[in-house]
């Protein structure tokens, strides 16, 4: 076989929020502005409101980076930014 392609919705972020509040799967994101001590933290959540199960607790992007994160989410997908990112999260 030959490679596959995955594709999805996308939708750009710059602040904490739902980027989907429905079942489905992360394919990963890129992040195009990192500065002031930046975090990334993933949920599957349909609200935000804790508790929710993490996808990811917590990473340090960097800017100019592309992050595969082929991970399926059941509520929602949320994710919470800290210091200053822009990023564009793609999504199935």
């Amino acid at each position: 076989m030959g490679n596959q392609v995955q594709t999805g919705g996308y939708k750009e972020i710059d602040a904490t929020g739902v980027v989907s509040p429905i079942r489905g799967d992360l394919i990963g994101i890129f992040v195009s502005i990192a500065s002031d001590t930046p975090t990334i933290t993933i949920g599957d959540s349909a609200t935000g409101t804790p508790p929710y199960d993490f996808i990811i607790s917590s990473f340090t992007p960097v800017a100019g980076t592309f992050y595969p994160i082929p991970a399926s989410y059941n509520t929602g997908l949320y994710i919470a930014i800290g210091g200053t990112v822009t990023a564009t999260v793609i999504f199935a």
